[in-house]
């Protein structure tokens, strides 16, 4: 009896199941943008580079949009969530940002184009390709923002994104050619790269065109210390108070990024439309 009782309802379920299974009528690509790829000569090997577009973009006459440019843009990288945050952020009731062209950098070699040349006999150890950030840096100036003011419409605004290592590179940046970039957003960077050299490296003022953010999460001393010593850096030799800080204490290193730049956003851009 009680086996009959349970084939019954085995048959009641899947017929029910069926009845309610949606009949798939055609598949399609989804994507949220183009994937482009362009050699570069200072580098010698080509550079995938995934963009997003505003909806409307082609459509949108000769609108020109402000550019964000990210550090570890790959696929399986930031590019998707970083993208899907920025469309978040300037939907019409939304309206932290303005519309924006997201360009995310595919990496090849990480360690190789965020570092710089380090003495310290673990880092080369860990790291034996490190050293290769001031061609990455010249790939970014003279090659991939030429490149994209030629193929796209944007506007003077420009911001860069980076975390960890990627967070290092663009210290480096902000610390070496400032108006390289409108914006910086500097999260979880590691700048216990060749024993903090980048924090005692000796700048003078920062004529900044645009805003700062440095975050970071519960990461440890020493990736603490350094963010807020970045911070404290920033605002000692900067020409502008458009400097921010937030320390993240229920993140970590891992997760902290996203409601970092998530904070950078409402902060650097404030609701003004660029």
């Amino acid at each position: 009896m009680k086996k009959i009782v349970l084939l019954l309802l085995l048959c009641i379920s899947t017929k029910g199941f069926a009845q309610n299974t949606l009949e798939i009528n055609g598949k399609r690509d989804f994507s949220i943008g183009e994937i482009v790829t362009v050699h570069s000569e200072i580098l010698q090997e080509e550079r995938a580079l995934n963009i997003y577009l505003p909806k409307g973009y082609n459509d949108s006459g000769d609108k020109k949009y402000p550019v964000i440019y990210l550090l570890d843009g790959s696929l399986e990288e930031d590019i998707i969530h970083i993208a899907g945050l920025v469309q978040f952020c300037s939907f019409s009731w939304i309206n932290i940002i303005p519309e924006s062209i997201v360009v995310g950098i595919s990496n090849i070699d990480r360690k190789r184009d965020f570092t710089f040349p380090t003495k310290n006999k673990q880092d080369k150890a860990d790291f034996p390709t490190a050293g290769g950030s001031d061609k990455f840096i010249k790939f970014i100036e003279r090659e991939l923002q030429p490149t994209i003011i030629e193929n796209y419409r944007v506007s003077e605004t420009s911001t860069i994104i980076g975390q960890s290592l990627g967070g290092l590179l663009t210290t480096e940046v902000l610390l070496t050619r400032p108006s390289l970039f409108t914006n910086y957003i500097i999260i979880s960077p590691s700048l216990w790269w060749d024993d903090e050299s980048l924090l005692t490296r000796p700048i003078q003022e920062l004529k900044l065109p645009g805003s700062v953010y440095v975050g970071v999460g519960k990461e440890g001393e020493i990736m603490e210390r350094t963010a807020k010593g970045l911070f404290e850096k920033i605002l000692k030799y900067s020409s502008t108070e458009k400097i921010h800080f937030n320390s993240f204490e229920k993140q970590t290193h891992g997760d902290a990024l996203h409601l970092a730049v998530y904070d950078a956003f409402e902060k650097i851009f404030n609701k003004n439309q660029n």
